[in-house]
């Protein structure tokens, strides 16, 4: 069963990577909301601690690896975002 959840955990961390790449090399974070960011970011730190409580090592890989990207964009647009 953990095969499975290591599949998906690879597909959806991978799927958002890209978005990290492209805001970080353009600057432009004009299309990303930042409560959306936010409330992510919240979400992912919850699906980690639950991965820790059921002892999952996929959703510990998973959103190990989310939260750390969750986190550069909201930091991204903080610091790009034009006043």
């Amino acid at each position: 069963m953990e095969i499975i959840g290591f599949i998906a955990a690879i597909l959806t961390t991978a799927a958002f990577l890209p978005q990290v790449y492209k805001t970080w090399k353009t600057k432009d974070v004009s299309s990303l909301s930042l409560p959306m960011l936010l409330m992510f970011f919240i979400g992912i730190i919850a699906w980690l601690i639950y991965g820790f409580l059921k002892e999952s090592p996929s959703m510990i890989f998973a959103n190990s690896i989310t939260v750390v990207s969750a986190f550069l964009l909201v930091y991204f647009k903080i610091k790009y975002t034009k006043k």
